[in-house]
């Protein structure tokens, strides 16, 4: 990994983002098995660098749209852990007042415009952002994260062949985490490299090693400078891994069929192990600064775990607020 051309306080702020958002989901897994959450999370674990880079290279106002696996893009945008662990948890101190969980958390304030637990839902949804921003002029992008399943919907393309046509600013990021729940990527597309679908919209598309958090930023601050130019979209697909099954609970044993050591030997490219790594033998930091970064990490990750147990339960009345419902079902 190289960290040349890169200050301290960057380094610092990418691992410190990727420690969160690791040690946020192993809570949140705990959280599940103690039977204190409602309904399931897909778990970001193994993927920090993706969405820390990403977002990285965006400024304040720009946006991004989520997945269910969404956890990890919410905190490198710098969303609330307090208001995110309680959304969780069903807590009406929560994001969507407890009443979207996992998979619903939107943060506007953030620029994020929803996690969304339809494959493929969110891809629109941040188009139609970049759209707005061309329209208004707003010097704004869009990011549209995805997994590797979203790009064999009809979202994928329909969203993506009209941002090349009318040049909108929005990046397209793939998650290629090699599974679509069950689904082996592999043995439904006949292509190692999703990114060359960018090839029939006319557009660049690249793809990567996403456990390194660098490679990610730099490739995401050049799609990010061509759409402020007005240059249009980009596909970037990061190659990555999640260490737990699609969802909390879900034991992946499906991953054997194609290795008996697939998850091992993905876990050996852990993103996080790989940048603290370079940070000490390119004597950036030292041991005792990284154990500072962990532990400021963990005060705030659990603080947000105090906050959503104390936090109350949304009152009954609150059940028809904030919700499109029929007159003839209340």
């Amino acid at each position: 990994m190289e960290l040349k051309g890169y200050t301290k306080k960057q380094i610092a702020e990418y691992y410190k983002t990727m420690t969160t958002i690791r040690r946020f989901d192993e809570e949140v897994f705990e959280l599940y098995k103690q039977g204190l959450m409602p309904g399931l999370a897909h778990l970001y674990i193994g993927e920090e660098a993706v969405a820390t880079g990403v977002c990285a290279a965006l400024k304040g106002n720009d946006y991004i749209g989520s997945t269910h696996r969404g956890h990890g893009h919410l905190i490198a945008r710098g969303a609330d852990l307090n208001r995110m662990m309680a959304e969780i948890l069903g807590k009406e101190t929560g994001y969507s007042k407890g009443k979207g969980g996992s998979m619903h958390i939107m943060a506007m304030d953030k620029g994020i415009l929803g996690a969304n637990g339809i494959v493929g839902g969110g891809i629109p949804i941040a188009t139609g952002a970049a759209y707005m921003a061309k329209y208004k002029k707003t010097d704004q992008v869009a990011v549209s994260f995805m997994g590797d399943s979203s790009t064999n919907e009809g979202t994928f393309h329909e969203s993506i062949n009209m941002a090349a046509a009318w040049d909108l600013p929005c990046i397209y990021v793939i998650e290629n985490n090699l599974y679509g729940i069950s689904v082996d990527i592999r043995d439904v597309t006949n292509t190692p490299d999703l990114s060359v679908r960018a090839k029939a919209y006319g557009i660049p598309g690249f793809s990567i090693d996403g456990n390194d958090v660098t490679a990610v930023y730099e490739t995401a601050k050049k799609a990010v400078a061509r759409a402020r130019k007005g240059k249009g979209p980009t596909i970037i697909e990061c190659k990555t891994y999640r260490w737990q099954g699609h969802h909390v609970g879900d034991p992946a044993v499906y991953r054997k069929r194609k290795s008996e050591t697939e998850k091992e030997d993905w876990m050996k490219k852990d993103p996080i192990k790989a940048l603290s790594t370079a940070m000490i033998s390119k004597n950036m930091f030292s041991t005792k600064e990284i154990n500072a970064i962990d532990a400021e990490v963990e005060k705030a990750v659990m603080a947000s775990v105090k906050f959503a147990k104390e936090s109350p339960y949304p009152d009954i009345s609150e059940a028809y607020k904030d919700v499109f419902i029929s007159d003839e079902l209340i």
